[in-house]
């Protein structure tokens, strides 16, 4: 065999075993991320039967929706069975909607998907600039209030936030739409293709329901992206301070290279890979942490869903809501690893 032939073999070889490495990494996480849904579900003090049946059922009622709910059997057997439903796409049914909780999943989780979406954009498009800046302008005032930006991402409660935009910007500018995702009087007017509503309205060309549902998802957006905005200028300030005290970007400056090159060629361009993790996981937690928001805003997403199922007691919904965020956790933060590994080779 020639030796161009066992290197391009030694490199599928490599790349295959690190391929089955990252299945196996996150099989046993989706098996762990199963096992604390499943126990969470058995030790919350909240009787999945008696929501069922009720509290007045008798014991002969609540007995037989015990035996057919599976909950007299051995608590192992019942974690198998619940690995195998969970398989199968089956979540079990909710009690509140009387439907299949993975069919109310795929109807709820689209609305939180964009408004998480948009939401990283603008703290993207926003915390990226505002890091590399502060890192620029170290000590100055530009860099002490894009500081202090950061620090008020992390230290207002998002339910405050949201409630304080509702009164300015809706109550009284009348800038913004009110809660709810579009007008009652538009609402399922608009095909559902994507089940994200901006979209599905411009392919249906209807601009008045993509108008309504953009004034209504805009301020939700802008502060989950406040939020993230607060993660991703902090991050991006510490990598620029690292390159900016590289010898090469002093010896930039000697020849007397212009400041934006130095910026943005010379020092930004070599964090933009640890950057695709830092939005990774700022992504991440805007997707499972946008329940305050979607509550204030009254958001038919997975976040308002879950509350609302945990105040009736409808642990399948519960259980089955974690179950995807915290699966939708584990694939985005896999994912932006991989995208690591193959935009930086010393990775690999």
């Amino acid at each position: 065999m020639s030796p161009s032939l066992a290197a391009f073999g030694k490199r599928i070889s490599n790349r295959a075993r690190g391929l089955a490495g990252l299945l196996l990494t996150v099989a046993i996480t989706f098996i762990g991320l199963l096992a604390i849904t499943f126990f969470i579900g058995r030790v919350i003090p909240i009787d999945p039967v008696l929501a069922v049946v009720g509290d007045r059922a008798s014991t002969e009622t609540y007995n037989a929706a015990r035996e057919a709910m599976g909950l007299d059997r051995p608590m192992i057997v019942q974690f198998g069975s619940y690995i195998l439903d969970v398989l199968q796409g089956d979540l079990g049914r909710s009690v509140s909607t009387g439907r299949p909780v993975a069919e109310d999943l795929s109807r709820v989780f689209p609305a939180t998907l964009e408004m998480a979406t948009l939401g990283i954009i603008i703290g993207v498009l926003l915390g990226v600039p505002m890091g590399v800046y502060a890192a620029w302008r170290q000590g100055t005032w530009i860099d002490q209030v894009i500081r202090v930006v950061g620090l008020a991402g992390y230290a207002i409660p998002a339910f405050w936030l949201g409630l304080v935009g509702l009164v300015i910007f809706y109550a009284r500018l009348r800038w913004v739409g009110g809660p709810g995702r579009i007008d009652i009087f538009l609402d399922g007017m608009v095909p559902v293709r994507t089940g994200l509503l901006l979209i599905d309205s411009l392919l249906a060309g209807d601009m008045q329901s993509f108008h309504s549902a953009f004034r209504r998802i805009i301020l939700p957006a802008a502060i989950l992206g406040f939020f993230s905005l607060a993660y991703i200028s902090r991050m991006t300030r510490s990598f620029m301070l690292e390159q900016l005290g590289q010898e090469f970007i002093l010896t930039a400056r000697v020849k007397g290279a212009p400041p934006r090159i130095i910026l943005w060629r010379h020092a930004f361009r070599p964090i933009r890979i640890q950057l695709v993790t830092v939005v990774g996981l700022s992504y991440a937690a805007l997707l499972e942490g946008s329940v305050m928001i979607e509550t204030v805003f009254s958001w038919p997403g997975i976040g308002n869903y879950i509350t609302t199922a945990l105040l009736n007691a409808d642990m399948n919904a519960v259980l089955g809501g974690t179950l995807v965020i915290g699966a939708v956790f584990i694939i985005i933060n896999k994912g932006s690893d991989l995208l690591y590994s193959l935009l930086d080779p010393r990775a690999r």
